[in-house]
């Protein structure tokens, strides 16, 4: 922003999400609103998935450009909490959760869920939902926020269709074209060394192979203590 000229450089993300919570993609989207702001003309291009918090990201581009079958859309909230009360009463364990303020813990893993707290949480999820839809309509006027806020997502084609991305191409293709006109410069964010690889041990990699090790070790107890093993992963992506 600072050695950039408005109205006259061009930014091309490149974006690959599933989406993930709400707070850490409200600040990336807002972080892409501030280009937009500054008078950039903004491109994302999605090579394969731009779903749920993706896609609010993506949402703020002047235009989105999908490769054939990038995933588009799931523009939808959601929330999944094991509950482990009935094993802990099996096995004469209590847990005991002070709190103040009425809604404070309306959900937990390990207490007894009430009707009125899990009412409230589902609440909490429709006005996020509410809040999400109001953003992606800003942004994206053109759409039927309603007919694509359902928590579905969609291949590039029908994406198209229903005005979720504006364009079906694969971002090589389109910053290939861009190169006759425009000097491109690829910027490229740097990872930050772990504690292992700055003193160059292999505590990185012992870690690695202990941390899946140990939580086997705790879901075979758990399944021999309740039969049931508790599986919490996004089948879709």
């Amino acid at each position: 922003l600072a050695t950039a000229k408005a109205g006259r450089d061009r930014v091309v993300v490149r974006l690959e999400s599933p989406g993930g919570m709400v707070h850490g993609y409200g600040l990336a989207a807002a972080q892409l609103v501030r280009l937009r702001d500054a008078g950039f003309h903004l491109t994302i291009c999605v090579d394969k998935v731009a779903a749920s918090g993706g896609y609010m990201m993506a949402c703020i581009a002047n235009e989105i450009i999908s490769a054939p079958f990038a995933v588009v859309g799931s523009i939808g909230v959601v929330a999944q909490v094991p509950n482990f009360n009935r094993l802990l009463k099996e096995h004469n364990v209590d847990f005991e959760l002070y709190t103040a303020g009425q809604y404070k813990r309306t959900v937990t893993m390990f207490g007894e869920n009430t009707p009125e707290g899990k009412a409230k949480f589902e609440e909490e999820l429709q006005q996020t939902h509410v809040l999400f839809k109001h953003f992606v309509e800003k942004y994206r006027p053109q759409l039927n926020v309603d007919k694509v806020a359902t928590g579905e997502h969609w291949y590039g084609q029908d994406a198209l269709d229903l005005n979720l991305v504006d364009k079906l191409q694969t971002s090589d293709e389109y910053l290939l074209a861009l190169l006759p006109q425009h000097d491109v410069y690829v910027i490229n964010t740097r990872k930050k060394a772990t504690l292992g690889e700055k003193l160059g041990l292999q505590a990185a990699q012992m870690t690695d192979s202990l941390i899946p090790a140990v939580m086997n070790k705790v879901a075979d107890t758990l399944a021999k203590a309740n039969s049931t093993l508790v599986q919490m992963r996004d089948t879709k992506f």
